[in-house]
C-alpha cells in the first residue's frame, strides 16, 4: 500500500516568520560560493566584493526608513537589537539618569533586557495600555522624569498587531529630551517608517519577518540631532564600528536588503491586498467591528484599523485552547500568541494587559495573513474555524448536559 504525504496546512502564522521569498534566494545565492569573502578583508578582491555588497545592503535599508548608510549596524536579529539599544543607551547615559520607560505590551526581548537593567539598580516604568492596546501619550508624559533617559515602544505589537502613534511618542520624547527607542522588527516593509519625521533615535528590525532570512537584523542608532552613545554588548574583532563585533554574514546582509526593497516596492498594493484578506476573514468569522452581524461569545483582541494589515487575533468563548488548536491543526497553521513566548505555557502578557478574562486568553487565536495567502485559502479557514468551534461546544454543552444528569440521578437515588 502506497502511503499519501499528508498536505501541508495552510500558513497563516505570518507574525512568527515568513517563508524566504525566491527572488530573496536567488540575490542570496551567490554570496555562499562566487563572492564568499569576508567584508574584513580588505586586501583583495574577495574581501572587496563582500564589503561593496554589505554597504549596499547599508545604503538600501538606510533609506527604507529615512537614515543615514552609517547609522545602520548589523546585528543577529531584532533581539540582539533591542538588547544592545537599551542595554547599551544604559551604560552609556548611567550618569544622566537611572530611569527607564516601556509598555507592558512589548515583546519579551524588550522587557527582558529591561528588567535585567532593574536589577543592577535602574528603575523601569511599564506603562499599561488602553482596552484596544494603545499607549495613552497622557501616561507616557506624566510618567517622564528629570532622570529618564530612554523611552522604548514597539512599533507594531507581535501578538495583537496593534500600531503605535510613532510620531506622537517621539515628538513627547524629544521635547523632554529623552531618547526614543522602537522595536519595529513587524512593522519594516509593512507600514512607512521614517526615523527623522517621528523622531526616533533608535530602531531594531529584522529580515525573517518580511520574507528575508532568519539571523541577521539591524539596529538604527541616530548619529546627529542628537548624536546618540551605545555602549557595544560585544567585544571582539571591532565590526561595525567597533559597536558590534563579529563577521558580517554577507548573505544574510543581503537578503534583507533585498527583502525590504521588495516589500518596499509593493507596499500599498500589497498593504491593501493583505487588509482585503483580513476583512473577509474577520467578516466571516463574524468578529466585532468587522461585521452587521456579530458571532455571539467572539471576541476581538486590539484596536479593529490601528494595527497590522495582516493581523487577526480573536478570542473564543466557550472552547478549551488547547482543544481548538488540535481542531484547527489539519488545516491551518497558526499561534494563540507570541512564537517566542508560546513554549513556556503561560497566559499572554499582552492579552492580560488589555484586561482579557483567564479564559479568553487561553482560548485566543493569532491569525497572520502573508504575502503568498489567497482569497480561497482564507474561506476554507474561515469555514474551519467556525466549524471546529461549533463543534467544541456543543460538545462541552453535551459534557455539562451528561454531568448534570449524573448528579441529578445520584441525588435522587440516594
Amino acid at each position: 500500500m502506497v502511503i499519501q504525504p499528508m498536505s501541508r496546512p495552510i500558513y497563516l502564522d505570518a507574525h512568527a516568520t515568513t517563508p524566504v521569498d525566491d527572488r530573496v534566494l536567488e540575490a542570496m545565492l551567490p554570496y555562499f560560493r562566487e563572492h564568499f569573502g569576508n567584508p574584513s578583508s580588505a586586501g583583495h578582491l574577495y574581501g572587496w566584493e563582500a564589503a561593496a555588497a554589505v554597504q549596499q545592503a547599508r545604503v538600501t535599508l538606510a533609506d527604507a526608513i529615512a537614515a543615514s548608510p552609517e547609522e545602520i549596524l548589523f546585528t543577529s536579529g531584532a533581539t540582539e537589537a533591542n538588547n544592545l539599544a537599551i542595554k547599551g543607551v544604559a551604560e552609556a547615559y548611567y550618569q544622566q539618569g537611572r530611569h527607564l520607560i516601556t509598555v507592558q505590551t512589548e515583546h519579551q526581548a524588550v522587557l527582558g533586557p529591561m528588567r535585567y537593567l532593574a536589577g543592577l539598580g535602574f528603575e523601569v516604568t511599564e506603562l499599561p495600555v488602553q482596552t484596544d492596546g494603545r499607549l495613552d501619550l497622557a501616561d507616557l508624559e506624566q510618567a517622564i522624569r528629570p532622570d529618564t533617559i530612554l523611552v522604548s515602544v514597539m512599533a507594531a505589537n507581535n501578538e495583537i498587531g496593534v500600531l503605535q502613534p510613532l510620531a506622537a511618542i517621539g515628538a513627547l520624547c524629544r521635547q523632554h529630551q529623552v531618547l526614543f527607542h522602537t522595536d519595529a522588527a513587524q512593522a519594516i516593509g509593512k507600514i512607512p517608517l521614517d526615523v527623522q519625521a517621528m523622531q526616533i533615535d533608535l530602531m531594531s528590525l529584522t529580515a525573517h519577518k518580511v520574507y528575508g532570512p532568519k539571523g541577521i537584523g539591524a539596529l538604527y542608532v541616530r548619529r546627529r540631532n542628537p548624536r546618540v552613545q551605545i555602549i557595544p554588548q560585544l567585544q571582539g574583532g571591532g565590526q561595525e564600528r567597533g559597536l558590534r563585533s563579529g563577521t558580517l554574514a554577507t548573505p544574510q546582509i543581503v537578503g534583507f536588503a533585498k527583502a525590504v526593497a521588495l516589500a518596499l516596492a509593493d507596499l500599498e498594493a500589497e498593504s491593501a491586498r493583505i487588509l482585503a484578506l483580513r476583512n473577509r476573514l474577520a467578516q466571516q468569522l463574524g468578529v466585532p467591528g468587522y461585521t452587521d452581524a456579530p458571532q455571539p461569545g467572539i471576541w476581538l483582541n486590539g484596536h479593529p484599523h490601528q494595527r497590522l494589515a495582516g493581523n487577526l487575533n480573536i478570542s473564543v468563548e466557550g472552547v478549551e485552547a488547547s482543544a481548538l488548536l488540535l481542531g484547527l491543526q489539519p488545516v491551518v497553521a497558526l499561534s494563540t500568541g507570541s512564537a517566542c513566548t508560546t513554549a513556556k505555557a503561560t497566559p499572554s502578557h499582552v492579552l492580560q494587559a488589555l484586561g482579557r478574562s483567564p479564559d479568553l486568553i487561553a482560548a485566543s487565536l493569532r491569525f497572520g495573513i502573508g504575502r503568498f495567502n489567497t482569497e480561497a485559502e482564507i474561506d476554507r479557514v474561515a469555514a474551519h474555524t467556525l466549524t471546529t468551534i461549533a463543534t467544541l461546544r456543543q460538545s462541552r454543552r453535551d459534557y455539562v448536559g451528561s454531568t448534570h444528569q449524573l448528579l441529578e440521578s445520584v441525588k435522587q437515588s440516594g
